[in-house]
């Protein structure tokens, strides 16, 4: 009778484990089938992909768009794994170019994923940091100005370098200057525009704003000169309390720079680097600094063609 109970719960014990163990395969299953947005052929799409995409347009759709931007992101990644499958299916995927192409996209995110985790451990600005920037500056700040600007850029030739200084020297205003460029049949590039302090390189601007209404600036790049002639301009000062975040995200922004720099001196002295061939001089150009993808200020259109590429404005969103 014991032995027979025994078996009779070992029995039950044995359901019961079975039950629960279904129970768990079960749920196991919903998990995994809610995680499940939609099935292309082998392939699944899951909601993960479509929240990072969506994380992708953050701030750029309200709450009431986000359910009509997660089915069209679907659908669009619906699409792409369609296409991607019929591409493997024609060996797309083992095309020279395309194979070069992947393993570029792999070598740029991983390397700009490494700074960006490496300069997260930048510091954030102190507040005197900040005043001292703010009072450095007087043109970005309490004597701000917004230029309206006339830009000419004018190509320069061996053959019209020489009448073009001579013009330049007895120039009286700006319309003088275009229409003696327009009858020695010289294509400048003239282009108007209204800049705020903020929005022109931080190289241009003391020089702009040592000039009045009515002048003009002359800078000279390798084939071309660019002459910004101030048309008119107006104070409009930025206080202290409205400058500070501006400047802490900027100086946030230099600070990466500076450790994303450094860390890449760091590497190339410990690495061993041979240059070959046609290559052997690139060693003198140094780094390049396509890794640092890690919120540096872009340079201002204004003048652009007249600036070095590191050239930067101060960023006011």
């Amino acid at each position: 009778m014991v032995i027979r109970n025994g078996m009779r719960i070992s029995i039950l014990a044995f359901a019961l484990a079975a039950a629960l163990s279904g129970c768990g395969k079960e749920t196991a299953e919903s998990n995994q089938a809610t995680q499940v947005a939609a099935r292309v052929n082998d392939d699944e799409i899951t909601v993960h992909q479509i929240n990072y995409e969506m994380s992708r347009l953050s701030g750029s759709i309200t709450p009431d768009q986000s359910k009509q931007a997660a089915n069209h992101i679907l659908n669009n990644l619906i699409d792409q794994h369609l296409l991607t499958q019929k591409a493997i299916d024609e060996k797309v995927d083992r095309d020279p170019q395309v194979l070069q192409t992947l393993e570029a996209s792999r070598q740029q995110i991983l390397a700009q994923a490494y700074v960006q985790r490496l300069t997260e451990q930048a510091a954030k600005p102190t507040a005197a940091e900040i005043d001292d920037y703010y009072d450095k500056n007087p043109a970005l700040f309490a004597e701000r100005r917004i230029f309206r600007l006339q830009e000419i850029g004018i190509p320069v030739t061996p053959e019209n370098s020489e009448s073009i200084k001579a013009q330049l020297a007895g120039m009286r205003n700006m319309q003088e200057l275009v229409e003696w460029l327009k009858s020695v049949n010289i294509a400048a590039r003239s282009a108007q525009s209204v800049k705020a302090a903020e929005q022109l390189p931080l190289e241009l601007l003391p020089k702009l704003h040592a000039l009045k209404d009515g002048q003009a600036l002359t800078v000279a790049s390798p084939g071309s000169l660019n002459i910004f002639y101030i048309v008119g301009s107006q104070t409009q000062p930025m206080g202290k309390e409205q400058a500070a975040p501006i400047i802490e995200r900027f100086l946030l922004a230099a600070k990466k720079r500076e450790l994303a720099k450094a860390e890449i001196k760091k590497l190339r002295e410990s690495a061993k680097l041979e240059y070959l061939g046609e290559y052997a001089e690139a060693d003198k150009q140094g780094a390049s600094s396509s890794a640092l993808g890690s919120g540096s200020a872009q340079p201002s259109s204004v003048a652009s063609a007249a600036q070095p590429a590191a050239s930067q404005s101060l960023n006011v969103q």
